[in-house]
């Protein structure tokens, strides 16, 4: 359903005539999308709903959403595009919160197409009872279907703007490899460490998606190569990593230990890959110690919640 609501015609008609009761919190969901397209001041608390709902595992109802927020993020004239847009990618990815392995940090899993057992599939079940593959599918063909309205994005005047925009669109289908060649082109022409180290790490996610060996070797020379910026060659670390099984070299082992400092990992945690991650340190060294040293415990924490080692 999803894809087929295109976000540049859709109005409130639309959105009041979509099932929304079909869906946990649908009609939470509905609320928020009809706040957010308003101008008022308390919007942005809209978009707070509809990630909280994904942070809770809940996603369907947020599926549904997305058109309009694709809609509203790409409306210069709106108040809330940068909430919008930084919210989008939320129901396009479930089971990514704390996930810092090479086995799974950005891996797109198998959608409701390669059902296995009880009509799930291995992202499992929310915790309403509905498929989560099911939701995450439904949002990235909603993602895909804007595909042509967020590709713009990425040369936003707003830093912040192009970053959240390679977030959203490396959760897209690219069997064309056009979003891909959409991150090059803006990669070449980006002056920003921060937005180039997202657009490498958008590239690593949908090559890891749509496997492109040529884009597998860049990464790797982005890397290794001394001219680039520390926060570019350490996601082009991490990206590489997750996109090839061989062990890490001893040149990685020495590029991380001497870029991956403490300051500039937290710095690194305002690209959303690496906040995602979470945990008890910035998402980059936890990233670089669950990748490069698996055997090493959680560090201590004061939250009872954490793990401890």
């Amino acid at each position: 359903m999803t894809a087929t609501i295109r976000p540049e015609t859709i109005d409130g008609a639309v959105l009041d005539d979509l099932p929304w009761r079909n869906f946990p919190h649908g009609e939470n969901a509905r609320q928020a999308v009809r706040l957010l397209r308003t101008a008022d001041g308390p919007a942005r608390n809209a978009m707070g709903v509809l990630i909280g709902m994904c942070a809770d595992d809940s996603r369907a109802a947020a599926a549904l959403a997305v058109p309009f927020l694709i809609r509203i993020a790409t409306d210069p004239h709106h108040p809330h595009r940068a909430d919008a847009l930084g919210g989008l990618a939320a129901p396009a990815r479930a089971r990514h919160f704390g996930v810092a392995s090479r086995a799974e940090l950005l891996l797109h899993r198998s959608g409701p197409q390669h059902e296995i057992l009880d009509d799930y599939d291995d992202y499992g079940v929310e915790v309403t009872g509905y498929p989560a593959g099911w939701s995450v599918a439904a949002a990235r063909a909603a993602i895909t279907a804007g595909t042509p309205l967020l590709l713009p994005l990425l040369d936003d005047f707003d830093p912040a703007m192009r970053i959240d925009a390679s977030y959203a669109l490396a959760t897209a289908a690219d069997p064309g490899h056009t979003v891909r060649a959409a991150f090059a082109t803006r990669f070449t022409k980006e002056q920003d460490p921060m937005v180039l180290a997202a657009m490498v790490l958008a590239t690593a996610e949908t090559t890891r998606a749509h496997p492109h060996q040529p884009a597998t070797a860049w990464i790797r020379e982005v890397w290794q190569d001394r001219a680039q910026d520390p926060e570019v060659r350490l996601a082009a670390a991490i990206g590489w990593l997750c996109l090839v099984d061989e062990p890490a070299p001893d040149t990685l082992h020495t590029i991380v230990d001497a870029l991956a400092t403490e300051e500039r990992a937290r710095a690194m945690d305002a690209l959303p890959w690496m906040a995602a991650v979470g945990g008890n340190e910035p998402g980059l060294l936890r990233c670089l110690r669950r990748m490069l040293h698996p055997e090493q415990p959680e560090p201590y924490s004061d939250d009872p919640w954490a793990p401890q080692p």
